[in-house]
């Protein structure tokens, strides 16, 4: 009951004392202060995998078991906790419900929000022990802490490339599946990456947002800003060329 009139009043009486971060109940302030200590207190007795938060162990031996009780009603998928279950739904919505109070942007996730404001706040609590580098969220630690390490933990099992993202590895398999998922609705075209697939939209928008600060000319595609700059600085030659006919192989 307590809590409850805490949360109705807005009073938020408990203060991390790494950050100044405060918060409406006890329970949130332990929360958040492992994320400054690494505590994961809850492991999974079958991977041993470890987690901040017991609800997250829980959906993750679902993985294990093999149970997957939320569906998508309209395609059909399965999930194995609800989170992921509503992003997805998200995406096949377009729907963005978090948005930044300091610029507006919107986010699907609210996650992704609170990283984003710490760029407005100059906030990174996720600092790397071995040469004290700060960063904004967890997982830009995590890949950071690869280049001390060396590691490449996600191996492509056709050809045995490495690569330190997994998200890097989904992408590189496309080249041996073929796979092209992200489609131009104006001509059809597929594509592998959705980034290209973004820069080659804007061929038909005619969107030009990247602009030379010397002679104010446009340009659809940062990579041909900086050939164009080397005209300013000298440094033009055969590569504008070469940069050329990439880009343009492309699309």
């Amino acid at each position: 009951m307590k809590r409850q009139q805490v949360m109705d009043t807005g009073e938020r009486p408990y203060r991390c004392d790494v950050c100044n971060k405060i918060f409406s109940c006890k329970s949130s302030l332990k929360l958040h202060q492992s994320v400054h200590t690494g505590e994961r207190p809850h492991r999974c007795n079958m991977c041993n995998k470890t987690f901040r938060v017991l609800q997250n162990l829980k959906a993750h031996q679902r993985l294990h078991r093999g149970e997957c009780p939320y569906r998508c009603d309209v395609c059909n998928k399965i999930f194995s906790c609800k989170s992921s279950l509503k992003l997805h739904q998200s995406i096949r919505s377009g729907e963005r419900p978090h948005r930044c109070n300091m610029c507006n942007k919107t986010f699907r996730v609210l996650q992704n929000l609170k990283a984003h404001q710490r760029l407005h706040t100059g906030e990174r609590p996720y600092r790397c022990d071995v040469c004290d580098k700060t960063f904004v969220t967890k997982s830009q630690l995590k890949l950071h802490i690869h280049v001390h390490t060396g590691e490449r933990p996600y191996q492509c099992d056709l050809c045995n490339k490495t690569f330190v993202r997994k998200s890097s590895l989904n992408i590189h398999q496309r080249v041996h599946t073929g796979e092209r998922p992200y489609r131009c609705d104006v001509r059809n075209k597929t594509f592998s990456k959705i980034g290209i697939l973004r820069a080659h939209e804007k061929l038909h928008t005619g969107v030009r947002p990247y602009r030379c600060d010397v002679c104010d000319k446009t340009f659809a595609y940062k990579s041909k800003l900086k050939v164009h700059q080397r005209v300013h600085t000298g440094d033009a030659g055969l590569i504008d060329g070469i940069v050329e006919f990439i880009i343009y192989t492309q699309f």
